[in-house]
């Protein structure tokens, strides 16, 4: 690879990093072929972006950013073959390895790094399933913000009803006298 293939590899990653507020970095080596286009192919349906990366330039990507992204607790993983995936959702990524490692021992997370937060190793793929995005969190905020009001309407509308029944009553028996 040429200084200015580098260069430009260094460069495209950046702009990746920069976008993403999540990736995965996976171990795939020893994954055969048909296994790896298989994991592409899940990763390409499920709108998650697959790249093999060289270390020393992700780590070179992630030294342009600020201390505040948290990349540096990153380095340690960068060792032997890489893969790292960008998805939308924090969780896709994890959900799509747990799914692929039924037929298979690979990929193994490395690390995950989901909003400033980093997630070392493969034991933390539960973790990572358990993690709900941003549309589910706003959500539930919404249903709780909402539920005072409802209970609010509710009462009101049967105690409406209520107090209707027993006018109603009330005149019945007036008429009736």
């Amino acid at each position: 690879m040429t200084k200015s293939e580098k260069t430009a590899a260094i460069e495209a990653l950046r702009k990746k990093l920069e976008s993403a507020t999540s990736f995965y970095l996976t171990d795939s080596s020893t994954m055969t072929v048909a296994q790896v286009n298989k994991l592409r192919r899940l990763c390409f349906d499920n709108g998650v972006e697959m790249h093999v990366v060289k270390n020393t330039l992700a780590r070179k990507a992630m030294d342009t950013f600020p201390t505040e992204r948290n990349y540096a607790s990153i380095y340690e993983v960068l060792h032997g073959p890489t893969t790292i995936m960008f998805a939308e959702s924090a969780k896709t990524p994890a959900k799509l390895i747990k799914e692929f490692r039924k037929d298979s021992e690979r990929p193994i997370l490395k690390a995950a790094y989901v909003d400033a937060s980093v997630f070392i190793g493969d034991d933390q793929i539960e973790a990572l399933l358990k993690l709900k995005s941003r549309e589910e969190l706003l959500g539930e905020v919404i249903m709780l913000l909402q539920s005072p009001a409802r209970n609010v309407i509710s009462a009101l509308q049967s105690g409406g009803q209520t107090i209707a029944g027993l006018v109603k009553a009330l005149e019945e028996r007036a008429a009736a006298q």
